[in-house]
Parts: structure tokens; C-alpha cells; sequence
């Protein structure tokens, strides 16, 4: 088997789960480099990595490059990523600068694969809770035609990062110990232990009035992948005080008539989906 150089650029939250991954799925490696702002070691999964700083030029010779989300003017995807492109390597990019982009394909293995080709080396990855939503609808979409979403989604911290996760915790611990305590605020705008905020993201969005930022992503998003730009997309997005894991509840009118039962057999059959449909035996996550 062919084995790949690869970089992964950021080595926070997302960074440090894309290094358990690469080791978990024995991806074939020959040999991983980490980049970020400064030159440090770092522990991960129980082995030591040395972290590069990322320059112009750091990616001669690395074959794929994922870039773990850093976002924005300073974003790393923006300040290296075509270099990247540029010096050979494949490019994916987990952050939202280019999701819209016409030159990259937003992909889903398991949904468009069939959008990526050799000739397209920068390749972007959609906003979490799209991926998950969109794996479960897209065999359901190829039997039954979608023809409008309504999607609420219930998200943990863990979509804001690292200190957003050491900071439900802080509150949590503080809350319990003394109900009547003033936990410090850092990451979010209110306290997010024992709380839920009503939208995620900055907004209202000029183009979605009423929608916040993470809302309109998956607007957009779900459209590009299913390259359907008139579906009818509407998103609700919550942030709830739970450290890891999204939940979401969706509601789908399809073209063609489909019964739950041949919806069920359909997603038993698909790639990243597993059925648990007994929540009468409490039979969930």
C-alpha cells in the first residue's frame, strides 16, 4: 500500500482529534508533520509530537495537508492553504472560508463523492452538523427526492473549541459546589453551564434575515452538497451545555411517497449511519 506524507496545520481541539484519527483508521502514513503558531511538544494519545511553526514553504513535500479550522483573515487554510495547493499537496480544509467557494468542492464521502477528481486539490469540509445531517438524508434523497428540510439542532460546546470545553466544565464544578456562585465568562457571551443560548454565531444574516451564522451555514451548505440551490432549508441552531456530541431533530417532505418503515430499512443499508429507533426501551446514545 502507497503511503502518504502528511501535514495537519492547527493543533487544537479539532487539530488533536485529526492526529487520533490518521492513527486510528491506520490511515498509511509515511511520515506526519503538525504545524501551528510556535515550535513546541506536544502529547497526544499517549505520543509525543514535535510541532513545526508553518511558513510559506512548509509544504514541499507533503502529499495531503489537513487544515484543522482556524478561520478569518489570519486563518490558516487562508494564509497557507493554496500554497499548499501550489507546492503539491492535496488540500482539506476543515475551517469555512472556501465552503462556498465555486472553485472547491464541499464534500461528504459517503454523500458527493463523486465530486472530487485529481484536478481539484483544494477541498473543503462542511460545518459539523451539516456532515451529520446530511449522511443520514442523502440515501433517503436518492430514493425519495427531498424537496424541503427543517432541521433544529442541539450542539455541544465542543463546536466552539477546547476552552469553550474547560469552561463548562469550571462553571459546572463551580455550580455544583455553590448554586448561588458567579462562574467567570471567557468563551461565551452568558454563562453556558445549566443554560441553553438560543443561536449560535453572529446575526441576524443579511441575505437569511431572521438566520444566525451557524443556521446559515447549514442552509447553504446543504444546498452546495446536494447541488440543489433551490431546496427549501430552514435550520434552528441551539447550543446546549453538553461537552461533546450534536443532536438534531429533522423534519424532511420528499418528492415521492416513503413509507418510515422503507426510510428505516434505508438507512440500515447506508454508510455512517446506525439505526436506533427504540427510544420506548430508552435504546439511544
Amino acid at each position: 500500500m502507497k503511503k502518504y506524507n502528511v501535514g495537519v496545520v492547527g493543533i487544537g481541539l479539532v487539530g488533536s482529534e485529526m492526529v487520533k484519527v490518521i492513527g486510528k483508521r491506520n490511515f498509511p502514513v509515511d511520515k506526519l508533520r503538525i504545524f501551528a503558531t510556535r515550535e513546541r511538544m506536544e502529547e497526544i494519545a499517549g505520543q509525543k509530537y514535535s510541532i513545526e511553526v508553518a511558513k510559506n514553504d512548509s509544504f514541499k513535500d507533503i502529499d495531503i495537508v489537513f487544515f484543522a479550522g482556524t478561520e478569518g483573515a489570519k486563518g490558516a487554510s487562508r494564509q497557507f492553504g493554496w500554497k499548499a495547493v501550489e507546492q503539491g499537496a492535496f488540500v482539506i480544509d476543515n475551517g469555512d472560508d472556501y465552503r462556498m467557494d465555486p472553485r472547491v468542492p464541499l464534500v461528504v464521502p459517503e454523500v458527493n463523492s463523486h465530486h472530487l477528481s485529481k484536478d481539484k486539490r483544494f477541498i473543503a469540509n462542511p460545518n459539523c452538523s451539516t456532515i451529520q445531517m446530511v449522511v443520514a438524508l442523502a440515501p433517503l434523497h436518492r430514493a425519495a427526492r427531498m424537496k424541503r428540510v427543517v432541521v433544529s439542532t442541539y450542539q455541544s460546546v465542543s463546536g466552539t473549541g477546547r476552552a469553550a470545553v474547560t469552561e463548562l466544565e469550571r462553571q459546572t464544578a463551580a455550580l455544583v459546589s455553590d448554586p448561588d456562585a458567579t462562574p467567570e465568562i471567557s468563551v461565551y457571551p452568558k454563562r453556558i453551564a445549566f443554560n441553553v443560548f438560543p443561536h449560535i454565531g453572529t446575526g441576524p444574516d443579511g441575505e437569511f434575515p431572521g438566520y444566525y451564522r451557524e443556521e446559515v451555514k447549514m442552509i447553504k451548505e446543504t444546498r452546495k452538497i446536494f447541488d440543489a440551490p433551490g431546496m427549501a432549508v430552514s435550520a434552528t441552531c441551539v447550543r446546549v451545555p453538553v461537552f461533546f456530541g450534536h443532536s438534531e431533530s429533522i423534519n424532511v417532505q420528499f418528492e415521492k411517497k416513503i413509507s418510515a418503515e422503507e426510510a428505516r430499512d434505508i438507512l440500515r443499508k447506508s454508510p455512517g449511519v446506525r439505526v436506533m429507533d427504540e427510544p420506548q426501551n430508552n435504546v439511544y446514545p
